[in-house]
């Protein structure tokens, strides 16, 4: 099982690390002439001195300017009269860096405040320090924390941010930080990939590892006869599975026993559909979904619970993942580039693939669930990458609450066309020299996951169609690779099925 390892922990300032949320508080009444209420919190709390001092004005008819300085003014008074470490702040930090573990200040005060208070918590404490005079945008805007990740050298996705605000929360998440909420003045609720908990005394670098998400990356590959075409096709296609360090593999044209035999080599479970289908997975299965008799063409699936490998601490995550073969003809592309068809005889043309896809959608079934991860070879272009065709299965897909994980990670498809079909047919096959159509046709879609990264893979520089035995490569088709980010419940608990409703899963988590 792979967590995402731990490679920075970003701290907010004001009643994260230091209790300065008081002092804000007292300072803005100071300013205000006025105690201030409940209902003031949104505008006071997590906000940068400008947006107080624009509110002010509003409500005292006093010129912004004026007001923020005034504002500055007051709570560095009280902050170098009075400032106060949260309990187990600077323990925290102590532990980190024996660890390693870099930081990072990021607060939405100024940096005459954030310098003012470095100096009572230790400047060297941090390897970057991020205030409001450092970006465009503040929180809860993403950039503080983006830039803070940028300037570190890390991925956000791998990054503890520690906050005691809604505001605060908002601006991590956005950047796709997991967050640790300590609430200061105002409550703060749970949600997917955010811990609460009540301060900082007794945390420690361990329990920010364990908030991170899990790794799961999902590969679609379509073996192409089973692999059949090339010599060794079976060594080959180990070795793509052992460099590429995937979890779970959506596969198509699997002629029999493919998916039993690369499971049983890798020391994974597995589930066989029909002779055409197949996913295997290192993670345990525990159910099988759709018919396990379906037809060469058609979608079946399992259920994986990730994060409950053997020796693995806390809960798991179910998550479905589909593996789909669309009808291979009449094809678009050939259609458009061969024959010169119009986009609306296009569409009409691709009534037997949407009418699979619609079965598959149907069987995996509405949103919002657990995550779902739909893979598979289509072959169908996508709406995505030719907006003068309507293309109508990937449009049901993304219709029915599915989004293309290629495209969030490369949303330019000129730039990043991802091409899938195909590495071996520079030319149409039948001889003519007439180029091969390249395009983007297996996709790996998702339902409630974040995608960390997606890319499509080929094995060094394949021989094209006839003289394919000696590759490397032993497909037609690229595969897709996406990492998705699962965040694993710390305390939940996933019973598997019985072995015979999972078709023979093999051996162990691997």
């Amino acid at each position: 099982m792979t967590q995402l390892p731990l490679q920075a922990v970003l701290f907010d300032m004001d009643g994260t690390l230091v209790d300065t949320e008081r002092l804000w508080w007292e300072a803005v009444e100071g300013v205000a002439g006025r105690p201030l209420t409940e209902g003031d919190r949104p505008e006071v709390l997590g906000r940068p001195v400008e947006h107080t001092a624009h509110w002010l004005a509003v409500t005292t008819g006093r010129p912004a300017p004026g007001l923020a300085e005034a504002l500055h003014r007051e709570f560095a008074d009280r902050v170098r009269a009075d400032i106060v470490p949260r309990p187990g702040a600077l323990a925290l930090l102590d532990a980190l860096a024996r660890e390693g573990v870099p930081t990072a200040l990021v607060t939405a005060s100024p940096r005459a405040v954030a310098d003012t208070v470095l100096d009572a918590l230790g400047a060297s404490r941090f390897a970057v320090t991020v205030t409001a005079d450092d970006t465009e945008h503040t929180k809860p805007a993403p950039d503080p924390y983006l830039a803070a990740c940028h300037a570190l050298g890390v991925d956000p996705a791998a990054c503890v941010a520690v906050e005691d605000t809604e505001t605060g929360v908002t601006s991590a998440e956005a950047a796709g930080c997991t967050v640790l909420a300590v609430p200061s003045l105002a409550p703060i609720g749970t949600a997917p990939g955010r811990t609460v908990v009540p301060g900082l005394e007794g945390v420690t670098p361990g329990r920010l590892r364990s908030l991170l998400p899990h790794r799961l990356r999902v590969m679609s590959w379509n073996l192409w006869y089973g692999g059949t075409k090339v010599r060794d096709h079976r060594a080959k296609q180990l070795k793509v599975l052992t460099e590429t360090d995937v979890d779970v593999v959506g596969l198509q044209e699997t002629y029999g026993t493919a998916a039993e035999e690369l499971a049983e080599a890798l020391g994974w479970y597995h589930h066989r559909a029909g002779e055409n289908l197949g996913i295997i997975s290192r993670h345990p299965i525990t159910a099988a979904l759709g018919d396990p008799e379906v037809g060469f063409y058609g979608a079946a699936g399992v259920r994986i619970a990730v994060g409950a490998d053997e020796g693995e601490g806390g809960g798991a995550v179910e998550v479905d993942v589909w593996t789909a073969h669309l009808d291979c003809a009449p094809y678009g592309p050939y259609e458009a580039a061969f024959d010169g068809l119009a986009a609306d005889t296009l569409v009409a043309h691709e009534g037997a693939r949407l009418t699979r896809l619609r079965d598959a959608l149907r069987r995996i079934g509405p949103g919002p669930g657990g995550p779902v991860v739909l893979v598979g070879d289509f072959n169908s272009p996508s709406h995505l990458d030719r907006p003068d065709v309507a293309w109508p299965v990937t449009r049901a897909a993304e219709e029915a609450g599915f989004a293309d994980s290629y495209r969030e990670a490369h949303p330019d498809p000129v730039r990043e066309p991802g091409h899938t079909w195909s590495p071996v047919h520079a030319e149409h096959e039948d001889g003519g020299g007439r180029p091969e159509p390249q395009d983007r046709i297996d996709f790996v879609l998702h339902r409630g996951l974040r995608v960390l990264d997606s890319r499509t893979h080929v094995t060094g520089s394949p021989r094209p169609w006839p003289d394919v035995e000696d590759n490397d490569w032993p497909s037609d088709h690229a595969a897709v690779i996406t990492t998705f980010a699962v965040t694993v419940p710390e305390a939940a608990t996933v019973e598997a099925a019985p072995v015979e409703a999972i078709a023979k899963p093999v051996g162990g988590g691997g």
